[in-house]
């Protein structure tokens, strides 16, 4: 099992910044890639950033590519998504995800609250 908790949401006026962090524990041996995901109310849950856990290979969303960046920190277990220039359409619960491959299902954070406002 992977327990994964995320925090750092919160609210911010466009233009701002944020980063979100999610610790990752449990048996991670199975994980091949770590993500964040975002889901705005009546919209589908999107990926918006991953890194590969072998290469820390990184792969963005058109819609955040320049703004957000994601990292990191083996020694500590934990992932961040730092976002910057944030806008109003950013708004979303943002999900720290954990990827097994495509035999496996793979593990959810419970989600934090990222508001921008105008």
């Amino acid at each position: 099992q992977v327990q994964l908790v995320e925090s750092g949401g919160g609210l911010v006026q466009a233009g701002g910044s944020l980063r979100l962090s999610c610790a990752v524990s449990g048996n991670m041996f199975s994980i091949d890639s770590m993500g964040w995901y975002r889901q705005a109310p009546d919209k589908q849950r999107e990926l918006v950033a991953r890194i590969t856990r072998s290469r820390g290979s990184v792969s963005y969303a058109d819609s955040v590519k320049g703004r957000f960046t994601i990292s990191r920190d083996n020694a500590k277990n934990t992932v961040y998504l730092q976002m910057n220039s944030l806008k109003v359409e950013d708004t979303a619960v943002y999900y720290c995800n954990a990827d097994r491959g495509p035999d496996y299902s793979p593990y959810w954070g419970q989600g934090t609250q990222v508001t921008v406002s105008s």
